[in-house]
């Protein structure tokens, strides 16, 4: 008795931890995705951004598995952008002025399009954000929490755009 009910919590445990988006709001006849490389408009001045970006949300889609990514020509979905703007603003403002937290701040214009009806499902602006301190030992270190605040900001990026595209969000 004590094995079949530990069995019954262990499978209503596992089942009920299962979230998917499969097939959400995703038309039926689109199966594959092309994201194409995302153009930089921000003037920010970081030459890798736009790959990261569309690294990022490859890695993502490919993780999720909905929408399986293809090349452009054979894809039955695309999913272009523009990275709009990146601001770097301070947050944490401490005793004299001095800037203590600073935030990224990315915004990206995408669009989705349905390529075996011709037709653009959504066009829609994203934005999202990173945070770093300012005070440190080194200007390396400092460096290196810049760019872990840009890639915060991607990750979230690209995680608002899979759930745009695969279900509606």
């Amino acid at each position: 008795m004590k094995i079949k009910l530990v069995f019954i919590i262990f499978a209503i445990a596992f089942s009920s931890c299962r979230y998917s988006f499969t097939g959400a709001s995703v038309p039926p006849h689109l199966k594959t995705i092309a994201i194409t490389l995302f153009d930089d408009q921000s003037g920010y001045g970081r030459a890798t951004l736009r790959e990261e970006l569309t690294e990022k949300l490859i890695e993502k889609f490919i993780k999720d598995n909905t929408l399986k990514v293809a090349d452009r020509n054979t894809a039955n979905s695309i999913l272009e952008g523009v990275i709009v703007s990146v601001q770097d603003n301070p947050v944490v403002v401490g005793t004299g002025e001095r800037v203590k937290k600073s935030r990224i701040t990315i915004t990206v214009k995408v669009s989705y399009y349905d390529m075996v009806k011709r037709t653009k499902l959504w066009e829609r602006t994203f934005s999202n954000w990173g945070e770093y301190e300012l005070e440190g030992d080194t200007q390396a270190n400092l460096q290196f929490r810049i760019q872990t605040a840009i890639q915060t900001a991607i990750d979230k990026l690209s995680e608002d755009i899979l759930l745009a595209t695969v279900s509606n969000w």
